[in-house]
């Protein structure tokens, strides 16, 4: 084969239809668009969710629930997770984020007590849950709220 030679695949390459370009093209007159109307138009077409007239779906189905504005986000870690850390480490919301335990801070961290921990750590948190305090402390590690 040589490169004078080459081809694309059969089939992988069509020619563009170029409508409205005579009757003789086959998309003459219309153009492939049917008879008139608002489809055939340029520009025309009914905007999403419209449904002729009728009351859209969307304005039947009646609403449900709100959002709470008051909403806290609290990121969570496991104490399982935090054997990662060196022993004697400190472990902060910032240097959990360093290591890629947590995406983003939130309105503040808290760690749960699933799994165990081999580690003497002291954690800083903005809260804990009352199993995750006992093991830590159990491992020799010490508890701090921020």
């Amino acid at each position: 084969m040589q490169l004078h030679e080459l081809k694309p695949a059969p089939g992988s390459r069509r020619e563009r239809k170029r409508r409205g370009r005579g009757e003789g093209s086959g998309l003459g007159k219309t153009a492939g668009k049917g008879q008139g109307g608002q489809k055939s138009r340029s520009g025309g077409g009914v905007r999403r969710g419209f449904e002729g007239g009728q009351m859209p779906l969307v304005r039947r189905i009646p609403k449900r629930g709100f959002t709470n504005i008051f909403k806290k986000n609290i990121v969570i870690v496991n104490v399982e997770d935090l054997n990662r850390f060196d022993a004697g480490e400190e472990v902060t919301p910032e240097t959990l984020k360093e290591k890629g335990l947590i995406k983003s801070l939130g309105d503040g961290v808290k760690i749960l007590g699933r799994g165990e921990i081999e580690k003497q750590l002291t954690v800083k948190a903005n809260a804990f849950s009352k199993s995750a305090v006992d093991k830590i402390e159990a491992a020799g590690g010490k508890v701090e709220v921020v």
